[in-house]
């Protein structure tokens, strides 16, 4: 409790900056390589002791003697992931006082003062422990006392202090793979306080200054190296509430190899040189990468940036560039506009390299859309797309977007699909750039993406959560608006893609180990898992029923407006929305939007409604849905929304419930059009009337009641509640199907259960895929306007062609040949690209000729199937090629490394290597890719989901079990062990039964 630096808290290192030298107004904290014996005592601390600057430089002999007496009283504290060379200290003050000149008594005071303090340093620096000078401790004792702890013990950032505005300068060197920087913090104290927490990580800061408004002081700074990446300030005297203050920190870092922080990337342009970038990826914890702030979502501020560059290379940020000064050394400084928002830190970008723009004005706004320059002709149909869109989105929120620019710009290094940084959306090329001739389901593909993001600039941007456990709030907003905008004949067609995401969803939340939409948070792993299915795909659908079920077709629409106008600028929960949407929604079905809609973001999982009839009455009971039955929680309850065929609504709010049918109605769809977010089994007499009703007459349901029949049938017979052979009864149908949603779902299901049969060298599945027997003769592979078409015909071929039908091997051989003879100027149709790839990796001859293409390529999404075809390859040798080369990075990028292991995980060849790979390259993985995050979730999915034996079982779970905080407890590390048991269930329940029906 000493504000002095006694022996009970004297440090292992020491660097003074005395006041009593001539020395520089901040000391540079610059470390001396250590003795082999001290490399021992890591981590190390370090108090040092440097002056606080106030608005201008004081002279030598003006210095504030009372600032400097209170030195001591001070410290500086950093807990960080990194080593201690990474360490960073900062500094903070005690509360202001008077820099006028002194009185003739007050000069006394201070001389005796400055006496004291001079003996005291003297005792200090004789004593046995530290040597007390400026090249730092040679030297320690090994009785000096242990440090005092961190003084914050919270994963998160305590509230007491609130960022106004930062004032950045970044100085990226591209030829080193470095940069340095200085951040100037602006901040108003909320409640009195003693301590300032912030985040680093990685940061080497070399000087630091603090000032309570406009009086600097000197501090003591102590740094440590710690778990967390938060550093801390202390004070002997509090910081009082209204109080303004500034922290001044300039550091240095390398920049990022990974793909998060501010980090180096690079490309070979079309003459075959190495041309290099650096780029930024903020979100969920990185911005504290890039330069010390609060990074939390809710600690929003405004942002000053400037970023010195060499004349040959262009810089980008959130704002537009308000002027260009040539700098001294050669270089020049880009300074952009101050942000005309508060920002989350997350949300911040900045880019260095070379790039190509194309713009148009939408409403004020200029919309560019850049590549690197060989591909600018790719980027004509995103400014279309962000055009449109921009425009719905304007009209539809009835809030224009807010700034003066809006930018896309495709990265050739990028991990994530696309960013939605505000005003500056980072994009991967393939999720972007589209090509002369491409096809509209490509086309779709990337308008899909750019909805989401141009969504988020209302969702996550103006309005933001103000946690990560409603990471929903962001995610699940963006993903129903991308599918509602797409929908809309101005912009594009969406095809059958949310249809399919919600059935995936489902297919998720279905676990033991799901989560609920909003859940608690408090790790950076657990950060990372958030942005799953549950917080994308089911946020989506939740928001879709709730839609279906409001009254009016525009209630939804109205409740979400209110909810951006009311918090424009704010952060939000997931209570916030509902309020909104009940302030609007006056029906007397629903006078409680938050009542009916909480159990649906408040618990993980979804109900199945079981349908019995007895005359004309119908009872409804609902339960949650669980293929686990370990550990269930029967507690859960849903109000649910059910839409029976004709429009009828009715709420089941208790576990049971009756309503009245027809006598005269033969049979009962509920979940008109799936638009409601649970499982529906009617019962043996109902999915008999259920499927003689299809069999006369398939247009009798819309393709989405028809697609989600198949669905509900197959999660009911893994669920155990009706027989496999009761799914293939309802497949009967399925050869007069004339819509592509029902035969696609179909396929993936039973693609799902022919893998794992396949990797049991169970092959009498084929048989079943004679009911596709026709829809595959019908495929013609000429070109398809339609994407509806052109999905059906690419996961027909595909199919065919992966159980190698020869007259499908051959067409696909045939197109590869013509390829490859007319040196690829001889177009395959997009949609039919990826079977003929993968038709062509199964040949030793074609192999290395698609690898050499692949390397040649320049358009991005053809480029990406001829890697998925490259890694269907059934050759052992090539596929430990393709994942060592995946993981190295050269000829391919490491961001494609998941798809990689996807792609050859699905084959009977390689899954076991795909999971040797993982187990051996573990560390390497997840320095490559953060612990709990999409790419990690996908690598543990994909190698292990087609697992369905004890002995994998055990392997999976010894493997995980030894990882510790190297990922041990990760969700994913769950839902992968309770797959593989589900998997292994079905195997015991259905392959006897499957193989004596066949």
């Amino acid at each position: 409790d000493s504000p002095y630096c006694n022996r009970a808290n004297l440090p292992r290192n020491m660097i003074e900056n005395s006041m009593f030298e001539e020395e520089p107004d901040v000391v540079d904290l610059t470390f001396p390589a250590l003795d082999p014996d001290e490399v021992a005592y890591e981590p190390r601390s370090s108090r040092l002791l440097v002056r606080g600057l106030g608005e201008n430089d004081m002279d030598e002999d003006e210095e504030d003697c009372e600032s400097s007496a209170r030195l001591l009283g001070m410290s500086f504290m950093n807990r960080s992931s990194a080593h201690r060379s990474n360490s960073s200290p900062y500094t903070r003050q005690a509360p202001p006082r008077s820099c006028s000149r002194p009185s003739a008594r007050t000069m006394v005071v201070c001389v005796l003062f400055l006496v004291i303090v001079a003996s005291m340093t003297m005792v200090l620096y004789f004593l046995p422990g530290c040597t007390f000078t400026k090249t730092g401790c040679r030297k320690e004792n090994k009785t000096t006392p242990i440090e005092p702890p961190f003084p914050w013990s919270q994963f998160r950032l305590p509230h007491s202090i609130r960022p106004l505005s930062y004032d950045l300068t970044l100085n990226p060197d591209l030829d080193n793979m470095n940069f340095t920087g200085s951040t100037v913090i602006k901040m108003v104290v909320l409640h009195n306080t003693k301590r300032i927490v912030l985040h680093s990580a990685n940061l080497n800061i070399s000087k630091a200054t603090f000032k309570v408004g406009w009086e600097g002081v000197c501090v003591c700074l102590q740094i440590r190296s710690l778990f967390q990446q938060q550093i801390a300030l202390n004070f002997s005297e509090e910081l009082k509430a209204g109080q303004y203050c500034v922290l001044t920190l300039d550091y240095s870092a390398n920049l990022s190899h990974t793909y998060d922080g501010f980090y180096n990337s690079s490309y070979t342009d079309k003459d075959g040189n190495k041309r290099v970038l650096a780029a930024t990826q903020f979100e969920p914890l990185s911005a504290r990468k890039a330069f010390p702030c609060f990074d939390e979502p809710a600690f929003k501020a405004t942002f000053l940036i400037k970023i010195n560059r060499k004349p040959d290379y262009m810089t980008l940020s959130n704002m537009p560039k308000a002027k260009t000064t040539p700098l001294n050394n050669g270089l020049v400084q880009d300074e952009f506009e101050m942000t005309s928002v508060n920002m989350s830190t997350y949300l911040v970008a900045f880019i260095v390299g070379n790039f190509t723009p194309v713009s148009k004005n939408v409403s004020e706004i200029l919309v560019s859309v850049y590549s690197v320059p060989e591909k600018k002709e790719h980027t004509d149909y995103a400014l279309d797309a962000a055009s449109k869109l921009l425009d719905f989105y304007n009209d539809f929120f009835e809030i224009n977007f807010p700034l003066k620019k809006l930018d896309l710009i495709a990265i050739p290094d990028f991990l994530a699909g696309a960013m939605e940084n505000w005003g500056l959306i980072t994009f991967r090329e393939t999720s972007l750039l589209v090509g002369k001739q491409s096809s509209p389901l490509e086309k779709q593909v990337v308008a899909s993406v750019i909805a989401h993001e141009l969504a988020h600039q209302w969702f996550g941007n103006l309005v933001t959560m103000s946690w990560w456990n409603d990471l929903w709030l962001n995610e699940g907003f963006a993903t129903y608006m991308q599918y509602m905008s797409l929908s809309k004949p101005c912009v594009c067609s969406q095809g059958n893609l949310f249809l399919a995401v919600r059935f995936r969803a489902l297919d998720k939340d279905a676990l033991n180990s799901s989560h609920a939409v909003s859940t608690a948070v408090n790790s950076p792993e657990q950060v990372e898992e958030m942005f799953d299915s549950v917080s994308y795909e089911k946020g989506a659908s939740i928001l879709l029923m709730l839609n279906a079920s409001l009254s009016g077709d525009q209630q939804f629409r109205k409740g979400i407006i209110q909810y951006l106008k009311q918090f424009s600028g704010l952060n939000t929960d997931t209570n916030d929305l509902w309020n909104s949407l009940t302030q609007i929604e006056v029906s007397t079905q629903h006078q409680n939007v938050s009542e009916m809609m909480s159990s649906w973001t408040s618990q993980k999982g979804f109900p199945l409604v079981t349908v019995s009839r007895k005359g004309d009455q119908v009872t409804l009971t609902q339960e949650h849905f669980l293929l686990t039955s370990d550990n269930a929680t029967h507690t859960s309850r849903w109000v649910t929304i059910l839409a029976p065929e004709c429009r009828q609504l009715f709420t089941l709010k208790t576990k049971s419930g009756k309503t009245q049918s027809i006598n005269l109605v033969k049979w009962l769809k509920l979940n008109y059009r799936n638009t409601g977010f649970y499982i529906v089994h009617y019962g043996d007499d109902g999915w008999a009337a259920l499927r003689d009703a299809l069999a006369n007459d398939v247009s009798v349901l819309t393709h989405e009641d028809r697609a989600s029949l198949i669905h509900n049938i197959f999660a009911l017979s893994r669920l155990g509640r009706v027989s496999f052979r009761h799914v293939l009864n309802l497949l009967n149908y399925i050869s007069n199907e004339t819509e592509t949603s029902p035969v696609t779902e179909a396929l993936l299901q039973l693609n799902k259960i022919y893998q794992l049969l396949d990797k049991r060298q169970e092959y009498s599945l084929t048989y079943i895929l004679h009911h596709f027997g026709s829809l595959m003769d019908k495929q013609t592979w000429e070109e398809q306007e339609s994407v509806s078409k052109q999905e059906l015909r690419s996961a027909l071929l595909e199919t065919a062609c992966g159980l190698d039908d020869e007259n499908c091997t051959q067409q696909a051989k045939a197109l590869f040949k013509q390829y490859v003879d007319s040196n690829a100027t001889s177009r395959i149709p997009g949609d039919l690209q990826q079977v003929v790839f993968n038709v062509a990796a199964q040949s030793a001859e074609d192999w290395p000729t698609l690898l050499n293409l692949y390397g040649h390529a320049t358009y991005d999404a053809e480029k990406r199937k001829m890697l998925r075809g490259l890694a269907s390859t059934q050759d052992a040798r090539k596929i430990v090629w393709i994942l060592k080369a995946g993981l190295k990075g050269n000829l391919i990028q490491t961001q494609e490394l998941p798809l990689v292991i996807s792609t050859v995980c699905k084959g009977f060849a390689g899954y076991l290597f795909a999971w040797d790979f993982i187990q051996e390259n573990w560390d390497r993985l997840i320095e490559k890719f953060p612990v709990g995050s999409f790419a990690i979730q996908t690598i543990i999915n994909s190698a292990t989901s087609q697992f369905s034996t004890q002995a994998h079982l055990d392997q999976v779970q010894g493997f995980f079990s030894s990882l510790k905080e190297r990922g041990s407890q990760m969700r994913s590390v769950q839902e992968a062990l309770e797959t593989i048991r589900l998997n292994k269930r079905w195997m015991e329940k259905n392959l006897r039964t499957l193989q004596k029906w066949l």
